[in-house]
């Protein structure tokens, strides 16, 4: 039979051979492409602070595996978590700010009875059933998912990432770091530090998974309070010469060095396994580091609740966030702007640093788009994909990150905006607004609002909008304030 082909005059039939290798070499790329995702793998450390590490300017602390990753990938001066833990946790699994998820305060939340004002619940103590979780995407996306450590967004069995989109979890449900819990228990925890037992299950995972894409969790309970650490660990640092305007905690020190032996060892088992150049690697905390608890207990506990005199300073303080104002609790930079390094050797630029403003939000989209992933229907996302920012050092100069935080902690209800270089802060309580300039005041000291009239005015209209699109939900006036007992703790009455 005669091809139909032949027919064709030869500049047409010539045209059409270029396209087919055009159409043919696309192919082959997208197959190529779709071949090499890159593994992820995600280690989240608890309350660790913007400067609590070396590769960030830290003095006093020791992380010689965190400072390689620095070295081999890209450092973030201007990342962003929620102020606590659990709207931060929800942040990452929904791709929404916590105001839109419904998760705007761990849970199950502070509660002050007699205070000025009734602050919010949350309408569900779990991460609501209606979201599609970013580990439920990359599995639709082809990827094994591991889960292993805090979570934090509900402990009923079916509210677990077992049931949320993880084909292997282990859930962190209690007992400290030298005596740890898990849902489903966990074969092989015996005398095995909190720490070392996550690392293990990440270790594990990635050597069944080797051969397929991964998508790996490993979330630390570590420096979070009570503090505890190896004694050995803790005996380095007492001996170690402080530093000026660091509080040098020992037991703290010794929790980043825990972490950081973790970091260690997971890379180690990508190297070992040939996975390093495959495997976007991130480093992040949840949330900023805790100067002192906030109702004022030592924060000291297990094995090292002795480790310093009774009255000690240093049974009450972990860190310092200088020169970023205050801590965890709070919306002011010391709560919310949170370390955060990534390595995807070849890909990005080794050893760099970024003044890409990103949030917690930002990696939903950003996983999405290096597994070929779908978005999911009927769920926004709020944040955009970092591949750009990663990759070619190009990101939104006038980026706008949001938070909103309607409860007491360490200060009053606060929602916040930052656009480019300013930021504007709004008490819930009182309805005052305070704008500053982070280019020239890191600390939050002065109030430009009066000088700066229209970019005020710019930053209050913007607030108030995303408040509404997001369904914020806000403080309430208590008939039942009592100036006297306005600063006692209770139980929030709507926890489960």
């Amino acid at each position: 039979m005669k091809n139909p082909l032949d027919n064709l005059p030869k500049n047409q039939m010539k045209n059409f051979k270029i396209v087919l290798i055009i159409i043919f070499s696309a192919f082959i790329s997208f197959i190529g492409f779709a071949q090499k995702r890159p593994n992820i793998v995600l280690i989240m450390a608890d309350d660790l602070g913007g400067r609590d590490l070396p590769s960030y300017g830290n003095k006093f602390n020791e992380t010689p595996n965190i400072d390689r990753l620095a070295s081999q990938g890209m450092l973030f001066r201007n990342a962003y978590a929620a102020p606590v833990c659990s709207p931060t946790r929800a942040s990452i699994q929904a791709g929404q700010y916590s105001a839109r998820v419904g998760i705007f305060d761990f849970i199950p939340g502070h509660w002050r009875p007699y205070e000025e004002v009734i602050v919010p619940h949350h309408e569900v103590q779990h991460l609501p059933n209606q979201i599609t979780t970013i580990g439920e995407s990359m599995q639709s996306a082809g990827y094994k998912t591991g889960y292993f450590g805090k979570w934090h967004l509900g402990n009923n069995e079916e509210h677990l990432p077992n049931n949320r989109g993880y084909d292997q979890a282990h859930t962190y449900v209690g007992g400290g770091f030298y005596n740890p819990k898990f849902l489903p228990e966990y074969q092989g925890n015996e005398n095995k530090r909190l720490s070392v037992a996550l690392t293990d299950m990440g270790v594990n995972f990635i050597e069944e998974n080797q051969e397929a894409p991964f998508f790996l969790f490993i979330s630390h309970y570590d420096v979070h309070v009570q503090l505890d650490a190896d004694k050995d660990l803790i005996n380095k640092y007492l001996k170690k010469e402080k530093v000026p305007d660091y509080p040098g905690n020992a037991v703290y020190a010794a929790m980043i060095e825990h972490i950081d032996n973790s970091v260690g060892k997971i890379m180690k088992t990508l190297e070992d396994l040939g996975l390093s150049d495959d495997t976007l690697f991130i480093f992040f905390s949840d949330n900023g580091g805790v100067d002192n608890r906030f109702d004022n207990i030592p924060l000291l506990g297990g094995e090292s609740k002795d480790t310093y005199p009774e009255g000690h300073p240093l049974q009450f303080i972990a860190t310092e966030n200088n020169p970023l104002r205050a801590g965890k609790g709070t919306l002011y930079e010391g709560g919310i702007r949170v370390p955060l390094i990534i390595r995807w050797p070849e890909k990005i630029k080794a050893g760099f640093t970024s003044d890409a403003i990103v949030s917690s939000v930002d990696f939903y989209p950003t996983f999405l788009e290096l597994s070929n992933g779908i978005r999911p229907k009927d769920q926004i996302l709020d944040g955009f994909s970092m591949i750009s920012a990663l990759t070619k050092n190009e990101f939104d100069l006038e980026r706008e990150i949001f938070t909103h935080y309607p409860v007491y902690h360490h200060e009053a209800p606060m929602s916040a905006l930052r656009k480019g270089d300013w930021k504007i802060i709004e008490n819930l309580v009182s309805g005052e607004f305070d704008l500053y300039n982070l280019a020239f005041d890191i600390s939050e000291m002065t109030d430009l609002k009066f000088s700066f009239p229209e970019k005020f005015s710019e930053m209050k209209k913007n607030l108030k909008k995303w408040q509404e699109s997001t369904n914020a939900k806000f403080p309430i006036p208590n008939p039942e304030f009592d100036q006297l007992k306005r600063y006692e703790w209770g139980k929030n009455p709507f926890s489960n």
